[in-house]
């Protein structure tokens, strides 16, 4: 599907979720500080995950020393959303890893899975109508349609695994390694920027917890690189 297909979708969902967003929006300012308080992760980012006197602007890339991410745990209560569209090796491994990690952290996982090009916004919709503190998305082919409806819901935070947006919003935070950078359809992919069996379990969860505990610390919108 083209990408104008896809700005055309997802305008015409806008305006059918608009109504709900503002009434969603009322209630939501009345308790966005205790939900910020719930949000608080259990630990802190240790030693050079970024550098404390120079910290990443939005967009920028930052490379954390392995397992500096380790003491970073989700609070009680966090929810989560795993937004996935289809079933080749390397989504198939990320999702995997999500349900293994919401597993050991245990959260209740709930999930979209997408299979129809032409519904991939109507999906990223429903999982923000979920009101998830965040969405976890799996598989490359999502890139597209979510460089058009993240930058519309700012207040949502979106880690995407295993592929970045070409140009990110500070509430999409992306967790990347060689061979899984994929930058969606604008940038053609090449072996070093998507090799399926680069999408190890490992691999795969490392990026998550990285990428996690990032959003955790209000440390978004930016690219985690892990790996040499």
């Amino acid at each position: 599907m083209g990408r104008k297909s896809l700005r055309l979708r997802h305008l015409a969902t806008l305006i059918a979720a608009a109504t709900l967003a503002v009434v969603a929006a009322c209630a939501f300012s009345r308790n966005s500080t205790d939900l910020h308080a719930k949000r608080r992760p259990t630990g802190a980012l240790g030693s050079g995950f970024i550098d404390p006197m120079a910290p990443p602007s939005p967009e920028a890339m930052i490379r954390p020393r392995p397992g500096s991410w380790d003491s970073v745990r989700p609070p009680r209560g966090y929810r989560v959303v795993l937004l996935t569209a289809g079933d080749d090796r390397a989504t198939t491994a990320l999702v995997t890893a999500v349900r293994q990690w919401a597993n050991s952290e245990h959260l209740t996982l709930e999930t979209v899975a997408l299979r129809e090009p032409d519904l991939f916004v109507d999906g990223i919709v429903e999982a923000m109508n979920l009101r998830p503190d965040l969405i976890i998305c799996a598989g490359h082919a999502l890139v597209d349609a979510l460089a058009l409806v993240t930058a519309s819901h700012l207040d949502q935070q979106f880690l995407v695994v295993g592929a970045q947006l070409p140009e990110p919003t500070v509430n999409v935070t992306a967790a990347i390694w060689r061979g899984a950078s994929s930058r969606g359809g604008e940038v053609p992919d090449t072996a070093v920027s998507f090799d399926q069996d680069a999408f190890t379990s490992e691999h795969a969860g490392e990026a998550i917890r990285a990428g996690v505990a990032s959003v955790l610390s209000d440390l978004t919108g930016i690219v985690i690189w892990l790996g040499p």
